[in-house]
């Protein structure tokens, strides 16, 4: 896999590449948790009405649901005859509210490995990890993030394996005090999510300033707030 590839393959935003007759040839990691044997007839219908009328691309920005989640746009292309992609642009299911977090400077690497090993403990669980290394230390409420990360962690561990992932929300950003911020976020993911640890979860969100989107995968996704 080359480097644009793996770009796509890591894409935020669904993509999917259909043969003439419908069939999927390739998609990408984000479009494997929409797409099925029974709803992919439904997307290649929505590449061919929205694709031009000439080869080449076209982007709409329309307002849709598929397979219960929610898109604002989309780009339908191609070349030839044999092969057309679309992409969708999935809209952010998560808010942040106006006021500010509160909290110290904290290296957020060294919580989420401090959860991962209490976590751990008396676990036959695998734990992966795919960090971005660039993550400044940001201001966060440590106690209210342990927590919740914890709760996260409790809702995957029926499962062989868990999934980590630090990464920066591309073209995402949030204001406070008419100051831009951009957002990175803690993502955790596993085959099986424990509907009642799941439960309690949204408890504890609903009492912190911790801003958490739960979804296939679960993430907790904080403004980079240096000072």
């Amino acid at each position: 896999m080359n480097f644009e590839q793996k770009l796509i393959e890591h894409d935020f935003n669904p993509f999917v590449l259909f043969s003439s007759d419908g069939k999927i040839l390739s998609l990408n990691e984000q479009a494997q948790f929409i797409v099925n044997p029974f709803n992919s007839k439904e997307l290649f219908e929505l590449a061919t009405t929205y694709a031009s009328v000439s080869f080449g691309f076209k982007t709409t920005f329309i307002d849709l649901e598929f397979s219960q989640q929610k898109f604002f746009g989309l780009t339908v292309g191609y070349e030839n005859e044999q092969e057309i992609g679309i992409k969708l642009y999935q809209t952010p299911s998560f808010k942040l509210n106006n006021k500010k977090p509160t909290g110290e400077l904290t290296n957020i690497y060294t919580l989420v490995d401090l959860c991962i090993s209490t976590n751990s403990i008396n676990s036959q669980v695998h734990f992966l990890k795919d960090f971005d290394p660039t993550i400044p230390e940001v201001i966060v409420d440590s106690n209210s993030f342990i927590k919740i990360l914890n709760k996260i962690y409790s809702c995957f561990m029926q499962n062989d394996e868990i999934s980590t992932k630090i990464y920066y929300r591309i073209g995402e950003h949030i204001k406070f005090e008419n100051k831009k911020y951009s957002l990175f976020s803690i993502e955790i993911s596993a085959k099986n999510k424990d509907l009642n640890k799941i439960n309690e979860l949204q408890n504890l969100i609903d009492v912190s300033s911790i801003h958490v989107d739960i979804q296939h995968k679960i993430s907790i996704n904080v403004p980079m707030i240096t000072s």
